[in-house]
């Protein structure tokens, strides 16, 4: 008889988008309680870690290059590790905030063509829809932080305006822009910054339109 504990497990082998997503789900909730100390920061780094490796995982199984995934995520692992030793380092805040965001970058790219691969929408691959969101997610909110870095004052706030935004401030506004909810307090006031959140805008229009529009006429053709 299978126990709790394989099944469980055996559920996390078939649906690694599910498990990415919940992952990056328990992050959300997680970073506020971890805070800006350096315990707070090494568990955060430890989690990315996790997601990073989760985020492989779920490239394996889609028809990108699994060894670009690699290639690209080998940096992340050692620019995270660095950030630990030196959190007030800019200039390796702002090379690992570019390597996250190519990785994530292609990751949703991954995530995408395995939801386009077939004309058959299985279950992993409902999960997927969600699991891209969150990574595309990811993916801008650490371009704006190395956006903050190159181009200082790109955002303000109406808490400690003048202040560098977080790394929650930022994701906070990734969501909200990605998903057009606007509800955001975050205001990108440069040039450049106002750029890089029109692209997320469309980026996040055309998930919507194609990629979920997509994979949810293929489940109502399911017979």
């Amino acid at each position: 008889m299978t126990s709790p504990l394989s099944h469980t497990i055996d559920l996390g082998r078939r649906h690694p988008s599910a498990v990415l997503l919940l992952v990056q789900l328990l992050g959300i909730v997680a970073y506020p309680f971890l805070g800006d100390q350096p315990v707070g920061r090494a568990v955060f780094g430890v989690f990315g870690l996790l997601v990073l490796t989760l985020a492989v995982r779920a490239v394996r199984l889609t028809p990108a290059l699994t060894w670009l995934a690699v290639l690209l995520g080998l940096p992340v692992v050692v620019l995270t590790v660095a950030e630990g030793f030196v959190p007030g380092n800019e200039t390796v805040v702002l090379v690992s905030a570019l390597f996250h965001s190519a990785f994530y970058v292609y990751t949703t790219y991954a995530l995408v063509r395995y939801m386009f691969a077939d004309d058959v929408a299985t279950t992993d691959e409902l999960w997927a829809t969600g699991a891209t969101f969150t990574v595309l997610a990811w993916a801008f909110a650490y371009l704006y932080a190395a956006v903050q870095i190159v181009w200082p004052d790109s955002f303000i706030a109406a808490v400690d305006a003048g202040d560098p935004r977080s790394w929650m401030d930022l994701l906070f506004l990734s969501v909200t822009t990605l998903s057009s909810t606007g509800l955001s307090d975050i205001v990108p006031v440069t040039p450049h910054a106002r750029s890089f959140v029109m692209l997320e805008q469309i980026a996040g229009m055309l998930y919507l339109a194609m990629v979920v529009a997509r994979v949810t006429a293929l489940t109502l053709r399911r017979p």
